[in-house]
């Protein structure tokens, strides 16, 4: 005889199980943000040089790999703006239902994906569809993100009660500043690369300077 299933009836039960669901999906989120984060170093490798010319074109050589250094650290930031950004998303969230696990799984998708278009600036730096799919990469997974707080913060759909409307608004804000960041380096790379880069790091320091902000969470 098939065993009963257990119907949960109490709004303790449903907390409980809410909370577990919440624990494995934060769990799980920030094990792909740290497997994506570790794979950023990949990209930079050792100079292969002859041993006889070590004395001579080793300095060189690293001075080289600086463009894989800067991808690197950008990505490094990048990541790991998004996971802090991440983890103040779910501190507030105190229910659980299948539309927030798939967008989150829609957002690690692209998390997961950022050592490729790493690696691709890392080599081809100076190439416009290079700077393109960074940033553009980016940019997507910031969309994602902003998206991901309109589905928890909607009518406090997801979202803690003591968190203000004003706290969620300005939380947006504050997720829609890098990939604003990273849509405009897009149409500055088609005039000038370099110029395109430098505004990246911008995506790192601007939701800090948003958090500053007395409503911000």
């Amino acid at each position: 005889m098939a065993a009963k299933k257990k119907i949960v009836d109490s709004p303790e039960e449903f907390a409980y199980y809410d909370q577990r669901a919440l624990d494995r999906l934060t769990f799980f989120s920030d094990a792909v943000f740290a497997i994506a984060i570790t794979l950023l170093v990949l990209n930079v490798t050792v100079p292969v040089i002859l041993p006889s010319e070590a004395g001579t074109e080793l300095t060189s050589a690293l001075l080289a790999t600086a463009p894989k250094f800067y991808s690197y650290v950008l990505s490094f930031l990048v990541i790991g703006g998004y996971w802090m950004a991440h983890q103040r998303t779910f501190h507030y969230v105190v229910r659980y239902d299948r539309g927030l696990a798939s967008l989150n799984l829609l957002f690690l998708l692209f998390i997961a994906l950022i050592p490729f278009p790493t690696g691709v600036l890392s080599v081809y730096g100076d190439q416009l569809i290079a700077a393109i799919l960074y940033a553009a990469t980016l940019a997507l997974i910031g969309l994602l993100l902003s998206l991901l707080w309109f589905y928890i913060s909607h009518h406090h759909r997801l979202l803690a009660k003591t968190v203000r409307v004003d706290a969620a608004r300005v939380n947006m804000w504050r997720n829609l500043s890098p990939p604003i960041v990273f849509l405009a380096s897009i149409g500055v790379a088609f005039v000038s690369i370099p110029i395109a880069e430098l505004m990246w790091p911008l995506a790192f320091i601007i939701p800090v300077a948003v958090g500053l902000h007395k409503d911000a969470i």
